[in-house]
């Protein structure tokens, strides 16, 4: 299993075609047979969520592979700038759209910055390089409201995290299902910011308790390569 998240940066003029392929293009990769799962994505500004957070400019596809990865033409065409990462799963937990998307792992994840309800677990042994957290939800409408204001101080303190090098929000809608990406240094980096970082660690104890979540999936994806332009997704060239 390969897995690839597509990053495009697209002109304004060629928002009502990125919206369309949105809308279209999971379906043609599925008919190709080569394509596990796959998710079209928004992007937000940074780690923020809700609508005044949204990037309309910027679109994202996380695909799994069960053949080699192709390029998504479809997008190529219309973006001005595109990052690929290449990913190979570690370790998952949840369901996305009532699918475990990833193979099933033996140990679960960790991450920063909401959705989470994990516990500690031993570091893995193949997250020494680079590693991708995503995070991904669907919120009950009651605990939207409730979700965001506790989420708040995480997403103030992610950016100041050691060994953090992106991390944007990724969402389905710009209301209610959403997650986050982020790309480390290493497994220590994560561990440190999801368990000794008080905004994250209040977040994780409250999650059982308040029930944010009606659907929740955590994984932890070791980078393999990242192709193209970064600044797509706000690398941070001198923490590399």
């Amino acid at each position: 299993m390969t897995v690839t998240l597509d990053v495009w940066r697209v002109p304004p003029r060629a928002v009502p075609g990125a919206l369309w392929r949105v809308a279209r293009l999971p379906r043609a990769l599925r008919r190709a047979g080569d394509v596990g799962f796959v998710k079209l994505l928004g992007t937000g500004r940074g780690s923020g969520f809700g609508i005044t957070a949204g990037d309309p400019c910027r679109w994202a596809a996380l695909t799994v592979w069960t053949g080699a990865p192709r390029p998504l033409v479809a997008f190529d065409r219309i973006a001005a700038a595109h990052c690929r990462l290449t990913l190979r799963p570690i370790a998952a937990r949840g369901r996305w759209a009532g699918r475990e998307p990833f193979a099933a792992p033996t140990r679960r994840a960790a991450g920063p910055a909401a959705p989470s309800s994990m516990t500690a677990t031993s570091r893995p042994a193949d997250d020494d390089g680079p590693v991708l957290v995503l995070t991904r939800a669907r919120l009950r409408p009651s605990r939207a409201v409730p979700f965001w204001r506790a989420i708040g101080p995480v997403a103030a303190a992610l950016p100041h995290a050691d060994g953090l090098l992106t991390a944007f929000g990724i969402g389905e809608a710009p209301i209610g299902f959403q997650g986050t990406v982020s790309v480390w240094a290493g497994g220590a980096d994560v561990n440190a910011f999801a368990y000794r970082t008080a905004e994250h660690a209040a977040v994780v104890r409250a999650t059982p308790e308040r029930r944010w979540y009606a659907e929740e999936l955590f994984a932890r994806l070791a980078v393999l390569d990242v192709t193209g332009d970064r600044e797509v997704i706000g690398w941070n060239a001198e923490r590399a």
